[in-house]
């Protein structure tokens, strides 16, 4: 969270080793102070609304706000009033953090799916912010929970958030008061009492520090104006220097003026103390996307090695400069109050063009992370393992999980490396390659359909690189990408209006591949419309260019396409010739199982033509096919429709026969289906024990 700066505690890091740290990191187990606040706000929870004065019962949850500048510990305050209540809300606590380190507010629909995935809802990627914000309220009708909103920037974001039910507590953080939102009394935060700012500052240099000199610990005090982020730089500056006296600290701030708040200045301080080096380290850490970086993001930015990065960070994290995040892989936070400050430093002290050769390093070590993290699951291609055995050591992954393990932490970082690099619009090559690695990364992973609202995001933002350079071709890729995501949600219009752009992008650029795939999609949506005129039309025309190119296979299924839509239609003898145009395709193709497919429909129609005796010749060679194709599943349906053709010519026992025949075939595929599945622990257990992966 942004100003999680009032608690101390011990700090591991991952693996085995345990650096010395100048300062224990920050955690939520030792809260410090506060006490008046607290109180207040558990006694807001109980007090009676406007609502209930009326007479009315409260028609939404009880917000509440605790207001306060950055640095100020509001978050810390929140955290710990969530701890202390969270046992009165059974289904748990919802968080989400409404604005961007750089001050972006983050957009209302983001936020409302961040907090359904949290819910385990599906949320239809492209969805509108009302239609994500009201799946949210339905979410929450039947729950009570806690929602924590972190760092919000208008009462806008919060009010769109609000359960409507009034089981829920809402507890809303922000620098001032959310004028809008109707009965919120907010806590506004001033420093630490005297005696928690000790105890903070005791922590972090050691309890003998402070009672040695009482006057110049309370005067150290009063330069931080009791703010928690102050006083944890500060308590770090002393540990970090075991010789020098509280007194000393609080002198150089006295003679640095009051240019700024006191964590500005204290930040300067401790960053001049700093080597050349890590402090070109620290202010690059601007450039991170979300303000989360880890070493590989620190190497890049700054081109160092990577475990001179992950010393660097260890060493801003002890002197409060940065935060370790609880994570299964090192993984920091830049405190939001200090990036402008690093920014601020960043340009500075660096050239314009050293900065963007920063972002484009980061960039390609990303790619790079991606290029490595999706090969890894490759393992049955040789150029895949040739390509990731001439990877450095470093970007490599040591097993699958491990890579997927970091694409799931770093997802939020990565999301925002591409958003960041779109909208620099300097570095657009660059920023086409990550958004094309990591769609393949997050498919080879998590499969599109888990993917599928990133994979949404991702594509617009495809999109909005190809309009601006005029890129026909992924432009055109991308309206097919987004208007797949928009016909599997049942936004069918909206598909079909994307398709049709793609058709004049792909026109543009002169592609017959996205022009060919734009007609038969424009088809499809015209099909599912129900203008099956329409579609028959268009799967035509994309039939004519796979004819014009000799692609056989291609109008082998088109001919099927055609044949359905006629078939929808009611215009059997249309419907019959094109089937009768695939089945032979796919026999000049040598697609056995495509051929039984074909005929199998070829015979449905027939029977809704009213030609049984036709339809019984074709389901017979069908089931021919079908059994060279080894396809049980559809030789069983075969059998039944043979079933019931037989019955309707009245031939009851050959019936009989068939249908019999089709129950054997899926009751001896259920068996093996079953066996398969007790074999798989088994061989699992055996991969185990030989010791592969």
């Amino acid at each position: 969270m942004t100003d999680q700066a009032v608690d101390t505690g011990g700090s591991k890091l991952p693996g085995n080793e345990q650096r010395p740290a100048a300062a224990p990191a920050l955690t939520v187990s030792q809260f410090l102070g506060r006490t008046r606040e607290l109180k207040e706000l558990r006694a807001d929870i109980e007090r009676t609304g406007l609502d209930t004065l009326s007479g009315r019962k409260a028609p939404r949850a009880r917000v509440l706000l605790i207001a306060g500048r950055p640095g100020s510990g509001r978050t810390a305050l929140a955290e710990e009033l969530v701890r202390q209540v969270a046992d009165r809300y059974r289904d748990g606590v919802l968080r989400a953090r409404l604005t961007e380190p750089d001050g972006t507010p983050v957009p209302t629909e983001r936020t409302a799916r961040e907090l359904l995935t949290a819910l385990e809802v599906a949320t239809p990627p492209g969805a509108a912010e009302d239609d994500l914000t009201e799946a949210l309220r339905e979410a929450l009708a039947d729950r009570r929970m806690l929602l924590l909103l972190d760092d919000a920037a208008a009462a806008e974001q919060v009010d769109a958030l609000l359960p409507g039910t009034p089981d829920c507590l809402v507890v809303a953080v922000s620098e001032g008061p959310l004028t809008g939102i109707a009965d919120v009394r907010p806590c506004t935060l001033g420093g630490l009492d005297t005696k928690s700012a000790l105890e903070l500052l005791g922590r972090l240099t050691g309890a003998v520090r402070i009672t040695v000199d009482p006057r110049a610990a309370e005067g150290l005090v009063e330069e931080c104006a009791g703010q928690p982020l102050a006083l944890v730089l500060a308590g770090s500056w002393l540990a970090a220097r075991p010789q020098a006296a509280v007194a000393d600290l609080a002198k150089q701030l006295r003679t640095e003026g009051d240019e700024g708040p006191p964590s500005a200045r204290l930040f300067r301080l401790s960053y001049a103390g700093l080597p050349a080096t890590a402090q070109r380290i620290l202010r690059l850490l601007s450039l991170a996307p979300a303000g989360l970086v880890d070493p590989h993001t620190a190497s890049a930015l700054a081109g160092c090695s990577v475990s001179a990065a992950h010393t660097a960070l260890d060493d801003f994290a002890a002197l409060g400069l940065v935060r370790l995040l609880e994570s299964p892989l090192p993984q920091y936070e830049v405190p939001g109050s200090l990036l402008p400050l690093l920014r601020a430093l960043a340009e500075s002290r660096e050239r314009p063009a050293e900065l963007q050769l920063a972002r484009a390093r980061m960039l390609e070590r990303t790619v790079r992370l991606l290029q490595s993290c999706r090969a890894i699951t490759e393992t049955d291609s040789t150029e895949a393992r040739e390509k990731l055995l001439g990877m450095p050591r470093t970007l490599r992954f040591p097993n699958p999980r491990a890579a997927a393990d970091w694409l799931r932490v770093r997802q939020p970082a990565l999301l925002a490396a591409a958003r960041s690099a779109v909208a620099d619009g300097e570095l657009d090559t660059l920023a086409r390659r990550l958004m094309s690695q990591l769609v393949r990364a997050m498919v080879a992973h998590f499969g599109t359909q888990a993917s599928a609202p990133e994979l949404y995001g991702i594509h617009r933002l495809v999109l909005d690189v190809a309009e601006r350079r005029n890129l026909p071709r992924e432009r055109a890729a991308a309206l097919l990408n987004l208007a797949d995501l928009d016909t599997r949600t049942g936004r069918t219009a909206e598909a079909l209006a994307r398709y049709r752009a793609a058709l004049d992008a792909g026109r543009e650029a002169n592609d017959p591949y996205a022009t060919g795939r734009a007609m038969e999609s424009v088809g499809g949506a015209h099909q599912e419309l129900g203008d099956y005129d329409r579609a028959a039309d268009w799967y035509g025309r994309a039939l004519a260019q796979r004819l014009a190119r000799d692609e056989r296979v291609d109008a082998a299924r088109l001919y099927g396409r055609i044949a359905t839509a006629h078939t929808y239609a009611g215009r059997y003898g249309e419907a019959l010739r094109n089937w009768r145009s695939a089945v032979a395709g796919h026999r000049k193709n040598g697609d056995v199982a495509a051929q039984a497919r074909a005929l199998s429909e070829l015979a449905r129609v027939q029977e809704y033509a009213g030609r049984p005796e036709e339809s019984l010749r074709t389901c017979q060679e069908a089931v021919e096919w079908a059994r060279r194709a080894d396809d049980v599943r559809l030789q069983a349906a075969l059998q039944l429709r043979l079933a019931d053709t037989l019955e309707h010519l009245g031939d009851p026992a050959a019936a009989k026969l068939h249908r019999g025949a089709a129950e054997r075939m899926l009751g001896e595929e259920l068996l093996e289906s079953d066996s398969g599945a007790e074999q798989g622990p088994n061989a699992c257990e055996i991969r185990s024990a030989s010791g592969k992966d």
